[in-house]
């Protein structure tokens, strides 16, 4: 998606459109800018110290999607981000993941650590035993390359579970 362009008036975000016109901003349009705004402050290098900002980096980036997305945050050895990635895109409830495409981009990026993430647009943030297999899975490959996987967080609207939290990781 293009940048956006925003303005506020009476309280209200305007978006431009081709022809120079503002008008209203849907919801989507402002969660895309919210989106490209937390990119933007948490470049490469962004520290994550601690899992409450893990949490709030990942509600902020998956939730508002009426779809599922599965993202991985590829960090270094000292848990430094490298790149964030919306791997796979689903359906209302399932998204298709594909280990082999994960372990190819931890490689390609050199990632010493992961944190796995999805949503829920459910609103249900409690992780089903597909979610929990998977993470094994993930889990599983990740270690023959040596990369540690840190946390899987679900994000469901301004709720997250976090596995590690719950020793299920």
């Amino acid at each position: 998606m293009s940048q956006l362009s925003f303005s506020s008036f009476d309280d209200a975000l305007l978006v431009r459109d081709a022809q120079g016109r503002y008008l209203p901003a849907s919801a989507d349009q402002i969660l895309e800018a919210a989106r490209q705004a937390i990119e933007q402050k948490m470049q490469r290098g962004a520290e994550f110290s601690s899992p409450a900002v893990v949490k709030e980096y990942l509600r902020n980036m998956l939730a508002g999607f009426e779809h599922e997305v599965f993202a991985v945050m590829f960090l270094d050895t000292r848990h430094r981000l490298i790149e964030y990635a919306e791997m796979f895109r689903g359906t209302i409830d399932s998204a298709s993941v594909y280990p082999r495409e994960v372990v190819k981009a931890a490689l390609r990026l050199n990632a010493g650590a992961v944190v796995l993430s999805h949503n829920h647009p459910s609103g249900n943030p409690e992780p089903s035993q597909a979610d929990k297999a998977l993470t094994q899975r993930l889990k599983d490959a990740l270690a023959l390359v040596e990369v540690r996987t840190l946390d899987h967080i679900i994000v469901a609207g301004s709720d997250t579970v976090s596995f590690a939290e719950r020793g299920l990781i």
